[in-house]
């Protein structure tokens, strides 16, 4: 029986892979640690900013110290708000299902975007006050596919909501990535994925694939359970 529902945010709710990826460029080319697009998607996407800079300096043989870490985190958030003032468009059929969903069900939302990237999108598409519960990368130790982030939104949801007996076997998760889904199967939730970011063949664990959330209302989830 379907309990809550948990969305991620990147690849999902909007298509902020390319403006995250403007961002991180604009604060490692100066370095002379940029990457291409490619590289990006066949490696970084799903990481937190956080992990994000500590594998670009990994991956240059360069150490980094605490300090330089949450210097350039800080950075490449100013640059990325820079970038979404000019608005941004919500994948197909997101913002319907959040809507349907939202006082129906539990709703959470489980990302690796800091929680200062995520509200003034969600604010540009109505979307504020829709989820029960929220859990960012500034609450976590470690990133996706870490179950750490999944475990705690369903820890908050059952706290939440004590007369639904939430379990992570009730909860469905929602992703676009290998990293996501990995996170929330590792912390017992069933995932539907969307082909948004990787072909549907990269997206092994799911217990679905669709190429977009347009179209799926309550009972479609709930059949997945």
């Amino acid at each position: 029986m379907l309990t809550a529902v948990i969305f991620d945010f990147d690849g999902i709710i909007v298509d902020t892979e390319p403006l995250h990826y403007k961002a991180f460029q604009e604060v490692l080319i100066p370095l002379g640690m940029g990457y291409g697009w490619d590289e990006y998607l066949g490696h970084y996407i799903g990481f937190d900013d956080r992990d994000a800079f500590r594998e670009a300096f990994r991956r240059s043989g360069r150490e980094l110290s605490t300090d330089d870490l949450h210097r350039l985190i800080e950075e490449k958030a100013a640059a990325f708000q820079r970038t979404i003032a000019s608005g941004v468009e919500p994948y197909a059929g997101v913002v319907e299902l959040i809507t349907t969903l939202s006082g129906k069900l539990p709703v959470g939302l489980c990302s690796g975007a800091l929680r200062s990237d995520i509200d003034p999108i969600l604010s540009q598409l109505g979307l504020t006050g829709a989820f029960d519960c929220m859990v960012t990368a500034d609450e976590v130790s470690a990133s996706k596919p870490d179950p750490e982030s999944y475990a705690l939104a369903v820890r908050r949801l059952a706290a939440a909501f004590p007369a639904h007996s939430l379990t992570p076997g009730g909860c469905l998760a929602i992703e676009d990535t290998p990293a996501g889904i990995a996170s929330a199967t590792g912390a017992g939730l069933k995932v539907l994925a969307v082909s948004n970011s990787y072909p549907a063949e990269r997206l092994a664990g799911a217990v679905k694939v669709v190429d977009s959330l347009a179209g799926i209302d309550i009972q479609s989830l709930s059949n997945l359970l």
